[in-house]
């Protein structure tokens, strides 16, 4: 690591802190973001160190195997997800042939790169045979607790891990890549776990150390605590894992004292947390983190089901400042990976992440969507109850308002203990 860049960047961050004092001043005694607060933030967000690097411009890699493919009918992986995203971004005339690239399937060796080879063999099997002897369902956690056997079983997941390998390497000089089918941040080693059967953010990380890095970054703002990364890297220097969850939501880990052999930091947050306390954790926490780390990637899982609308959390977010978690922890680092995760409202999925592929690229959200993109958005089936009328601004709008509030005690205590591990 060149020290002598992470002085510079702590410089830099030096220069910003009389502007976020402000802005904790103002909003300790508003309890909530006023408009004189959000014209502070914009400059603030201006004053940020930004190493990024122009070009190439920021590229998005999907794939067609997303499309129709589906866990089953009564999972909440039901839905369509990424080829929404596809098809929202190109609807609204955001990506081309040089910026839309398609993801590869992984091979067995770049999955072993962190899987065991007995397990990748388990899911190729289950793909092939379309079902597994029972013991190996209970030693693989395939066929069970919520890891279907499904028609794509092995293709789906290895080509979230092989887009993640292929983003990896496509930005070892720099760059931003967009990879919304990754995320699968609960894939362990030896088994699936919580929907995820390989762990893409981990092969991803591992393929940018293997470049030659030595301080990455990862941040999950997933509603749910990214324990397959952590696990992973629990002993490695080289990599600093930071969650912020829901407490109360299942895998029940992370909790705030759990710093894994050193490089994990956890921020589990009450349900009911709004846009304003996002905006909170953003500025008190990850980017005096991301600053004092001063890491040469970012790998950022911003799974959005801690929307208001989405079924599996209990968080009351608007896309806006997942938006802003975004275009402030990219300027963070010359090379970043911005993965999706979690999401289970189709509506909230195709808007967010549609949203987040214009955030990284500077692409202004229009106030009304035009007509091709709307018509996606109302051709969507979703047999969930929140699925039968959907709000007429999830049809025609692509930002939600922004859903703001007094930024509660808990949350601010548990900013301040977690600042206290420091790096």
């Amino acid at each position: 690591m060149n020290h002598s860049n992470q002085i510079n960047r702590c410089r830099a961050w030096n220069c910003t802190k009389q502007n976020l004092k402000e802005h904790r001043e103002t909003v300790n005694a508003f309890g909530t973001a006023t408009k004189s607060v959000l014209r502070a933030i914009v400059i603030l967000s201006d004053e940020i160190p930004d190493h990024r690097i122009a070009d190439p411009a920021p590229r998005m890699i999907a794939a067609e195997i997303y499309r129709g493919s589906s866990y089953g009918p009564k999972h909440p992986l039901a839905i369509p997800r990424v080829s929404l995203v596809v098809d929202m971004v190109h609807a609204l005339g955001w990506v081309d042939e040089g910026t839309y690239l398609t993801g590869p399937v992984a091979t067995p060796d770049q999955l072993a790169r962190f899987h065991d080879l007995d397990y990748i063999a388990a899911v190729m099997q289950a793909e092939r045979d379309q079902s597994l002897p029972v013991e190996m369902m209970e030693r693989f956690g395939l066929g069970k607790n919520g890891n279907p056997i499904y028609p794509e079983i092995f293709r789906r997941p290895a080509t979230a891990a092989g887009s993640s390998v292929m983003a990896a390497n496509l930005i070892k000089d720099g760059g931003i890549i967009h990879h919304p089918a990754g995320g699968t941040h609960h894939g362990l080693k030896d088994r699936a776990s919580g929907f995820c059967y390989f762990n893409d953010p981990v092969l991803g990380i591992y393929a940018l150390l293997d470049s030659g890095l030595d301080r990455v970054l990862y941040v999950d703002i997933d509603a749910h605590h990214g324990d397959g990364v952590q696990y992973a890297f629990a002993e490695d220097e080289r990599v600093l894992t930071v969650s912020m969850h829901q407490e109360d939501l299942w895998p029940k880990t992370g909790a705030i004292d759990d710093i894994a052999g050193g490089m994990a930091r956890n921020l589990p947050v009450p349900g009911g947390m709004h846009d304003d306390e996002m905006r909170y954790v953003l500025f008190e926490y990850l980017i005096p983190l991301g600053l004092s780390f001063a890491p040469q990637a970012i790998v950022l899982q911003c799974g959005c089901d801690t929307l208001a609308e989405d079924p599996l959390s209990r968080q009351l977010l608007g896309n806006q400042s997942i938006w802003e978690v975004v275009g402030t922890m990219t300027r963070l680092a010359p090379r970043s990976l911005v993965l999706g995760g979690g999401g289970y409202s189709p509506y909230g999925v195709a808007r967010c992440w549609s949203g987040v592929w214009a955030t990284i690229n500077g692409i202004e959200i229009p106030d009304v969507l035009p007509i091709t993109a709307e018509n996606i958005l109302r051709v969507i089936k979703w047999s969930h109850s929140r699925g039968r009328q959907p709000a007429s601004e999830l049809f025609t709008t692509l930002a939600d308002p922004w859903r703001g509030g007094a930024i509660r005690d808990e949350v601010r205590d548990r900013v301040k203990r977690l600042r206290g591990y420091g790096v």
